[in-house]
């Protein structure tokens, strides 16, 4: 494994990188209608201290100045344009790159392949969407950088998917974790299992996931499941990811993403270790750059030493997004703690729902569930789920056990929560 020199280099040598291109940054989105935000600062960012005192970009922002109001260089000079689904608030987050960005982004993900164990002349196999969503195309061109040899499949048509698997002998998966599953599942469906493909490493994010899960990933498509982490806003994939060797935290490609977590309530800077809200400030991208935007999801940074050689920060896997997260009876739940209890029950599959309604005053979670095969003991499968739920997270949740194949699959980012309220 040939690590790059940022990766290994000291903190104070990382950090001088970062105060200078963080005042590039700063002069960048001075340019941008935002820019009014910042006179207060002053025009040298004299070190990086100074970042708690710029304000925060959020969500918001871009919306307000949808499509291409937040750019800091003409639109001419705009080579893509990608974009987030806008589940969230009816039109996307629309995303700028220049020609020096993409090629930024495509640096970031070669990074992480290597990382995770991908090597020139593997098959690659991409299940994720290509289009305005940002993982097809982000693992796409840095897989091609590497120099894999790129099956460019998508997501859907999941039977075909199995198939390439096992004809082109697949050695790397590219897809969301709960797709990868729905894989797994066709796989098993055609009585096949891990022995009859080839993969070696699974490339998986673009959602929340937990340890559970990775344990069933590799145990039914037979690799080794590495975390990735991006959003859009910020570049896509690549802007952190686990290194095999590892897998203790995502390392952040911090000369390029300068990373904090704040308190989600109030916004205060935490410090290491300590979970909260994830914030982003792009340090070199040239047609959307953004000053501490605020991620919505949930973990916690280490800057300690990886035994790996890398000295780049890791961050937690994400644990929820700050506005998935249910109070339940008072209760705060991240679905990923649902989750993490489901995957250890013996005999249940790995879909599932959480579907909250409001019967008077209070909100109620049922739990929809499936078992994994048939002839299953149905009554003592829907006792044991909830004792261990209300076991491990201390509430009293309505289970509803579905037949295998009910609860609804994604191709992409899995819907887990049906809010009714």
């Amino acid at each position: 494994m040939i690590l790059s020199d940022i990766e290994t280099a000291p903190r104070e040598r990382l950090q001088e990188l970062q105060l200078e291109r963080l005042r590039g940054a700063v002069d960048r989105v001075r340019k941008t209608p935002v820019g009014d935000r910042l006179p207060a600062v002053p025009e040298d960012v004299a070190s990086l201290d100074d970042l708690a005192r710029l304000p925060f970009t959020l969500k918001s922002d871009l919306r307000e100045h949808y499509p291409f109001g937040l750019l800091a260089v003409p639109r001419e000079r705009v080579a893509r344009v990608q974009a987030s689904s806008g589940t969230g608030g009816g039109k996307p987050t629309v995303v700028g790159y220049t020609l020096h960005d993409l090629e930024t982004w495509t640096e970031v993900m070669a990074r992480c392949l290597t990382a995770a164990g991908v090597r020139p002349g593997m098959v690659f196999h991409n299940a994720n969407g290509y289009g305005l969503f940002t993982g097809g195309l982000g693992f796409h061109q840095a897989a091609e950088r590497l120099g894999t040899t790129v099956v460019p499949v998508s997501g859907g048509f999941t039977k075909r998917q199995v198939m390439l698997l096992r004809d082109l002998q697949g050695q790397a998966l590219a897809a969301t974790p709960s797709y990868a599953l729905h894989i797994a599942e066709v796989l098993r469906g055609e009585g096949a299992g891990p022995d009859d493909l080839a993969l070696e490493v699974g490339l998986f994010g673009g959602e929340p996931w937990t340890e559970a899960m990775r344990r069933q990933l590799e145990r039914e498509l037979g690799l080794a499941a590495i975390n990735f982490y991006g959003l859009s806003e910020i570049i896509g994939p690549g802007v952190a990811a686990e290194c095999r060797e590892v897998r203790q935290g995502l390392h952040v490609q911090e000369d390029h993403f300068l990373a904090e977590v704040v308190d989600p309530e109030t916004g205060d800077p935490l410090p290491p270790g300590r979970e909260g809200e994830l914030v982003f400030t792009t340090l070199t991208k040239e047609a959307l750059p953004l000053l501490r935007y605020r991620t919505g999801d949930i973990a916690s940074l280490t800057y300690e030493p990886c035994p790996c050689g890398r000295t780049l920060a890791r961050m937690s896997a994400v644990r929820g997004r700050r506005d998935d997260m249910l109070i339940v009876r008072g209760v705060n739940l991240y679905p990923s703690e649902v989750e993490q209890v489901l995957l250890g029950v013996d005999g249940l599959g790995p879909d599932y729902q959480l579907i909250v309604d409001r019967r008077g005053a209070l909100d109620e979670l049922t739990v929809a569930c499936e078992p994994a095969e048939h002839g299953i003991d149905r009554e003592a499968l829907v006792a044991r789920v909830g004792a261990a739920l209300h076991e491990d997270i201390g509430l009293t949740m309505s289970v509803e056990l579905m037949a295998p194949g009910a609860v609804p699959r994604s191709e992409g980012k899995a819907v887990r929560v049906v809010d009714r309220r």
